[in-house]
């Protein structure tokens, strides 16, 4: 099982969540935290993406994690309904699931609908794909990003097979980071590698402004700011 994640944490993981809708003041909340909410006539989908990105395993009790085949159908139902002018993401997430998180990504960056993503707390390891595939990004300033090589929990054969694998992984979430954003492969790659940013790991933590200067987040700011472009793009 491949993981992706924040020093903080050595498992996948997953998020409690339901498909219920409850109607309050013209207002259609889910008990996942994601709301659907209408402002002069068009309405914005919400959806949140907290804890950590479960796998095709589930995660223990007690902690906090994203479904991913909760999340899936949720964008189909947003890109398919007429009803629906754009989707915004709020991201708080240690990381995950690479095969999870890379497909929560892929479907968010192929929606014709506008789309804008909002990293707020953390966006860490494969949180950073999340964060570059909506058409708009933005950070608060107090939030931060991990970006760090790509690693696996169970046995490993000590086999140039095992570092191809590797390899092949890294340069899949490389690959969709770079082309979904503003930074160069090159300077990605150099962040990922730094040895003298954490203490017990490889790789960068990025503040807010840092996210935005190195071209990986479009701009910074909060709330109000992304709704405010996800409203020049509908």
């Amino acid at each position: 099982m491949i993981f992706y994640e924040n020093i903080m944490n050595s498992q996948i993981d997953g998020e409690e969540a339901t498909s219920d809708n409850e109607n309050q003041g013209g207002e259609n909340e889910n008990c996942d935290g994601s709301v659907t909410v209408e402002n002069q006539g068009k309405k914005i989908h919400c959806i949140t993406i907290i804890g950590q990105i479960e796998g095709h395993y589930p995660l223990g009790g007690g902690q906090k994690a994203t479904k991913y085949e909760h999340v899936l159908p949720a964008l189909v139902s947003v890109e398919e309904d007429e009803n629906i002018s754009g989707l915004l993401i709020l991201l708080n997430t240690v990381g995950g699931d690479v095969e999870a998180g890379l497909a929560i990504a892929e479907m968010v960056a192929s929606m014709k609908k506008p789309s804008v993503s909002l990293v707020l707390g953390g966006g860490h390891s494969i949180g950073v794909p999340l964060a570059v595939s909506a058409k708009k990004s933005f950070i608060v300033p107090s939030a931060t990003m991990t970006v760090h090589p790509v690693r696996i929990s169970g046995t490993v054969i000590g086999a140039p097979q095992t570092f191809r694998y590797f390899s092949d992984m890294q340069n899949r979430i490389t690959d969709f980071i770079c082309s979904h954003s503003k930074i160069s492969a090159e300077r990605f790659r150099e962040l990922l590698m730094k040895s003298d940013e954490m203490a017990a790991d490889i790789g960068t933590i990025l503040e807010g402004k840092q996210a935005v200067d190195e071209g990986l987040i479009d701009s910074l700011g909060g709330l109000s700011d992304a709704l405010d472009a996800l409203s020049q793009m509908m």
